[in-house]
């Protein structure tokens, strides 16, 4: 995978967590060795357990029973150029179907939550500083959270057109216009912090105490602290990740008018239909819509209750 295909470490990591999953389950649910596992026991009943075992047993969701599928048959796709005598096994193995799950929402901000959220850290102490720079270059690119770990000072040009380069999956590069004001505290940032002097290229933009570069679960720790500091617009008791501020940019771009090609390219998605689902989740975009189109349609005068006669001489009866 890394070789041939130029895996990431993640898809790496991901397929390799699957097959350690399969021989927990092969070891725990049929009682077969690690030692004496071949492939000769694996076929399409025990990769269907399998999956079924991933859901009512370790609680997986559907996207996450449906990836695993995906390492599984991404192997046996190898596998039978490797053993031509399984390859109708194979076959069956890699036809086995994904499951079908509930379309869920696209979570996200509103505007005015997320310049709540921005404005939270504390600007005057340096760590404020840098957790309001970092959470306004998450956004302001849509970046996904481990591109966000990945930049490097090289990766940032403040030079007008202010541009960053972002590594996104399949190690595929695409170049996200920066904002006028994240630009500007980028370019404070990274004096500051004495990341603009020369043959820094290589260094993290965003680095923990260690001066090594912040984890995902780091950044997470971090937008979840300032989102619990914040009780304006309900952002308390808000669901945060760093995965919502991407969807909401991608949600506050198309509610502004921006063609759906253009965000697909700064969000770095491959297929149109992808970034579709920003469309068909916009209830502002479609409030939109309907008013325009329902203009004086509907009318929602009603009478007086003190102007009808029959009313008040029947109360007056009373």
């Amino acid at each position: 995978m890394a070789g041939l295909r130029g895996a990431s470490p993640n898809t790496v990591a991901s397929y390799r967590d699957t097959f350690k999953l399969l021989i927990i389950y092969l070891r725990d649910q049929k009682a077969l060795p690690t030692e004496k596992l071949t492939l000769n026991h694996i076929d399409v009943g025990t990769i269907t357990g399998f999956l079924n075992w991933l859901e009512s047993s370790r609680q997986n969701s559907v996207s996450t029973r449906n990836q695993r599928l995906a390492a599984i048959s991404s192997f046996y796709t190898w596998m039978q150029s490797q053993e031509p005598a399984l390859m109708a096994r194979c076959q069956d193995i890699m036809a086995i179907p994904v499951k079908k799950g509930a379309q869920s929402c696209v979570h996200h901000l509103t505007v005015e939550q997320t310049r709540c959220l921005l404005n939270a850290p504390d600007r005057t102490t340096r760590n404020g500083r840098r957790d309001a720079t970092m959470l306004a270059t998450l956004y302001d690119t849509g970046a996904r959270v481990q591109e966000l770990v990945d930049l490097t000072v090289g990766d940032v040009r403040l030079q007008k057109p202010a541009v960053i380069t972002l590594t996104g999956k399949g190690r595929k590069t695409r170049h996200v216009p920066l904002g006028t004001n994240t630009a500007a505290l980028l370019a404070n940032y990274l004096t500051e912090f004495r990341l603009d002097m020369p043959g820094r290229d290589s260094y993290p933009v965003f680095f923990n105490q260690r001066h090594a570069k912040l984890s995902r679960g780091g950044v997470a720790w971090i937008i979840d602290k300032y989102r619990a500091l914040t009780d304006a617009h309900g952002l308390a008791r808000a669901r945060i990740s760093p995965h919502i501020l991407r969807h909401s940019k991608a949600m506050h771009l198309y509610e502004a008018g921006i063609p759906l090609p253009y965000i697909r390219d700064i969000l770095g998605h491959v297929d149109l239909s992808t970034t579709e689902i920003y469309a068909r989740a916009s209830t502002e975009a479609k409030r939109k819509a309907l008013e325009a189109a329902y203009v004086d349609v509907i009318s929602n005068e009603m009478p007086e209750w003190s102007q009808d006669a029959e009313l008040l001489a029947w109360l007056t009866s009373l």
